[in-house]
């Protein structure tokens, strides 16, 4: 199984690849905008490369509800970053938005993914990832983006998410983008409680079987604070047995703030696997 993202395609039978988290947003709940500053923003950027990482994602609007922020200030906080990093880093970059314009203008500059964490509610969205000929990134949601969703309920809960990832899969395939470029994100702690995040991780290899690279986005993420009692900083003993669980499973791509973390555990169970069997992973570069 091969993940493309631009010129770099990866073999992802037994490795998992580790996305770097960074954000150009003053208000993340993780790091509460300590990488605002450009020049932080950049020096952040360098260390998750040291560390291992396979791609950066940059985003410019807090996932959660929040100030509102306009298209012209995304575009102004993650444009320019996109393009610096671009210039900087041999190194495939993604741009968190939910924005067919905002992904646009950073494919120009530079992006080779789009982790568009709305479901592709922007009909346009996955035709700019096309004409592109970006990766994109399908997560699950049930409300439009940055709404609240206090009582999420299902009627099965994983074959709901299953299902509706399935369809956004379709939906790009059928926009023009090859499946080699589509990965899909249960989402967790997005429209569901501790106990369905749990859930849909544990029901990782059912996500998997649909043939898409599944993406994990667990890092330091609400539920994992719940079942230790670790607040957000403290957790990335529990970030890392979440990504042991869905590597297991069959997750491929891990959105994490600890690359370095990450990345060991990451090659420790891709040692494992090939160990077990299946063949060495490999990573070319296209072009």
């Amino acid at each position: 199984m091969r993940l493309d993202l631009g010129r770099y395609s990866f073999d992802i039978s037994t490795r998992a690849l580790v996305m770097g988290i960074l954000n150009r947003t003053p208000d993340s709940f993780f790091d509460g905008g300590q990488y605002y500053a450009f020049d932080d923003f950049i020096d952040k950027a360098a260390k998750l490369v040291d560390d291992g990482a396979d791609f950066l994602d940059i985003g410019g609007v807090r996932l959660k509800p929040g100030d509102e922020v306009g298209v012209d200030e995304e575009l102004e906080r993650v444009v320019p970053a996109v393009a610096a990093l671009a210039a900087r880093f041999d190194i495939a970059i993604s741009v968190d938005t939910f924005r067919s314009e905002v992904a646009r203008a950073c494919f120009a500059a530079g992006a080779c993914v789009g982790n568009d964490t709305s479901g592709f509610t922007d009909p346009e969205f996955l035709h700019a990832a096309a004409d592109a000929g970006a990766a994109v990134v399908a997560s699950h949601v049930r409300t439009a983006p940055r709404l609240a969703d206090p009582e999420p309920r299902y009627d099965n809960l994983v074959e709901d998410v299953v299902g509706f990832l399935g369809e956004r899969a379709q939906w790009a395939l059928a926009a023009g983008v090859p499946r080699s470029k589509i990965m899909v994100d249960a989402a967790l702690d997005l429209g569901k409680n501790t106990a369905m995040s749990t859930e849909l991780l544990f029901a990782t290899g059912e996500l998997a079987a649909t043939g898409f690279a599944t993406f994990l986005s667990a890092s330091n993420k609400g539920f994992l604070g719940n079942i230790t009692g670790a607040e957000v900083g403290n957790r990335n003993a529990a970030t890392h047995a979440a990504h042991v669980a869905g590597i297991m499973a069959g997750a491929r791509v891990l959105r994490a703030h600890d690359v370095r973390g990450t990345r060991r555990v990451a090659d420790a169970i891709s040692e494992l696997l090939t160990a077990r069997g299946v063949s060495s992973p490999e990573i070319s570069v296209l072009g």
